[in-house]
Order: structure tokens, then sequence, then C-alpha cells
């Protein structure tokens, strides 16, 4: 049981929903350029199972790290923070 407390939680925007069970969130982070030194916007996708296909386009979700669904999917909405208006 308490392995499931080290697996990483993500909390960022539904960009899509069109596909069944899943859907791709974004997450944005700021990072420091390496070379410049400069302040950059980050946005990384990820795709997620959506299970009871509740979470919908511009919803704000936290997602939990699972085990490998599909090629592309190891990712699962844990809950809804926001939901969109």
């Amino acid at each position: 049981m308490e392995e499931r407390n080290l697996r990483k939680v993500r909390q960022g925007v539904v960009v899509s929903d069109k596909m069944e069970k899943t859907v791709v969130v974004a997450i944005e982070s700021m990072v420091q350029h390496p070379l410049y030194g400069r302040i950059v916007k980050q946005t990384k996708k990820f795709k997620a199972h959506n299970e009871d296909n509740v979470a919908r386009l511009g919803d704000t979700v936290r997602i939990m790290e699972t085990r490998p669904l599909s090629k592309e999917k190891c990712w699962r909405v844990v809950e809804i923070v926001k939901k969109a208006e």
C-alpha cells in the first residue's frame, strides 16, 4: 500500500476528450533556459485514462502515474479539481 503513495501526481487542463476512455492533459511549467537563463513556459501533454468519461474539455484535473495501459497511456484521472465553465 505504501508504494501507491510514491506515484507521481500532476495537475493540468484537459485539452482533448475525443477518444473513448482517454483524455489528453496539458501540464504547464516554468523552466529556466540552460544557456540564456530566461524563464520559459513549457507545456507537456499526457494521455490519461478516464474510465467513466467524466472529465471534459477545459476541466482542471489531477492525474496519477499507473501501470502502462497502452503504448502511450500510463496515467489515470484521479479527480476533477475544477469544472470548465
